[in-house]
């Protein structure tokens, strides 16, 4: 678990703790091979030395291939088999400014009927969308996405949108980068005729430079600071001051920083410039 991550799980906490709601715990793992023994007990125990407790689960995305599948059968016309390799792709995008956004290649059959084909969605709108801290936001790109890849394992869009529908979600918490995902998780569901749920992207842990933070700005790991002897109150204090709610990188326990929040809402939020001490 980084530091990163363990912000935008702080704020998550906050924002279910401050208006009663439950937070489901989901171990997103659909991609066997890049999935490491022991990482997953290693982060809810981040999340448990932090007190950051959950309602519902672990959940594990590996286990609902079946629904996946039930869905994106559901979908019918509104997906089609590509044959594109990402190279091809990005060659065939690029000349007209988007590079990497799909040209419509296989829409009217696949390119290279030879080859094992990804299933993408057919996009037939970009919808903007109202996020509660960054208010308005624009639809962006006509993508036409992968929903199940060449090599058969689900896509993340198609994965979390059955999951959050399924287990009931109605906010998803998570970090800005994932903005430009949202217009397509919506398209999906309202495809599916399902009601989306509302949005809070946090701003992303980025450093003096202006980068994303990175292991180039030092230690991120947060049990790197656990076995440097930190607490965890103050990994909260240094995670909370980070978002604003603190003047000052100081130990703070939960309930203090629940009372800061129930007072400055999502409104108070900011992330200026972030590079984090070292453990030592």
């Amino acid at each position: 678990m980084h530091l990163g991550h363990a912000r935008t799980a702080l704020v998550t906490w906050l924002r279910a703790r401050s208006r009663s709601g439950a937070i489901v715990m989901r171990i997103e793992d659909l991609d066997a091979p890049r999935v490491r023994d022991g990482s997953e007990r290693s982060i809810l125990a981040d999340h448990e030395w932090l007190g950051l407790d959950w309602d519902e689960g672990p959940h594990h995305q590996s286990t609902h291939l079946e629904r996946y599948d039930e869905v994106l059968a559901e979908l019918g016309e509104r997906t089609f088999p590509c044959t594109c390799t990402r190279k091809e792709v990005h060659e065939a995008s690029a000349p007209h400014g988007d590079p990497g956004v799909y040209p419509g290649t296989c829409r009217e059959g696949p390119s290279h009927p030879e080859r094992d084909a990804a299933i993408r969605f057919r996009m037939t709108e970009a919808p903007s969308f109202t996020d509660a801290l960054h208010g308005e936001v624009e639809g962006g790109h006509m993508d036409d996405f992968v929903l199940r890849r060449r090599d058969g394992l689900h896509a993340y869009q198609l994965a979390v949108v059955v999951d959050d529908h399924d287990m009931g979600i109605t906010e998803v918490v998570r970090g800005d980068d994932l903005l430009s995902s949202t217009p397509r998780q919506i398209a999906l569901y309202r495809a599916l005729g399902w009601e989306p749920p509302a949005w809070l992207h946090v701003p992303l842990v980025i450093g003096a430079d202006g980068a994303r933070l990175a292991k180039r700005h030092g230690a991120i790991a947060i049990d790197a600071y656990r076995t440097a002897g930190w607490s965890a109150e103050a990994l909260l204090g240094m995670l909370a001051a980070s978002v604003g709610l603190l003047d000052e990188a100081r130990p703070a326990e939960l309930a203090e920083l629940l009372e800061r929040f129930d007072e400055v809402g999502v409104a108070g939020l900011e992330s200026p410039p972030f590079v984090p001490p070292s453990p030592d």
